[in-house]
């Protein structure tokens, strides 16, 4: 698997799996409905943020992820990061992948920590996984995220000092 910045021409191959990711509505923030357009505009970020792809070695992209400031002006010395792994190639260690090389990217660019804001409770497997790369629970928003089935889940605030 090689990470590599995100080209214009990804877009087609991240779109399918971010509209089936977005639309289920377990996961993400974003709403449900997003067109191509919107969303492309979300994610594919420019500077000072930055998308990345991963790729395997015929090229088909497996996931994505973006980084950027957290906040602006004097927030903006903590980074964030999404991701999205294509659902054929989960159980991969794609996001795992990912998630090692948005904070080294972090590092790397002088940034203090790096912050999740709204990482969904419910969603173990994310939850798991940025806890075993070093970030913690800093608070819950109650009731913060509503699930697909109308239930209410809490919406976990991440962060790891880099």
């Amino acid at each position: 698997m090689q990470i590599r910045e995100a080209e214009a021409a990804d877009w087609d191959a991240i779109w399918p799996f971010f509209r089936s990711i977005t639309a289920a509505g377990d996961t993400y923030t974003y709403p449900r409905d997003l067109t191509s357009g919107q969303a492309r505009a979300w994610w594919m970020l420019t500077a000072p943020g930055r998308t990345v792809v991963a790729v395997d070695e015929d090229g088909t992209v497996l996931g994505s992820a973006k980084m950027n400031p957290n906040q602006m002006g004097g927030g903006s010395h903590i980074a964030s990061a999404s991701f999205m792994v294509a659902p054929e190639h989960t159980g991969r260690g794609v996001g795992r992948a990912l998630g090692e090389h948005t904070v080294a990217w972090a590092r790397a660019e002088g940034y203090r920590g790096m912050q999740f804001n709204a990482v969904v409770e419910a969603n173990t497997r994310a939850v798991g996984l940025w806890r075993s790369l070093g970030f913690t629970v800093i608070g819950t928003v109650p009731e913060g995220f509503r699930l697909p089935d109308g239930s209410y889940t809490g919406l976990h605030i991440m962060h790891r000092p880099l």
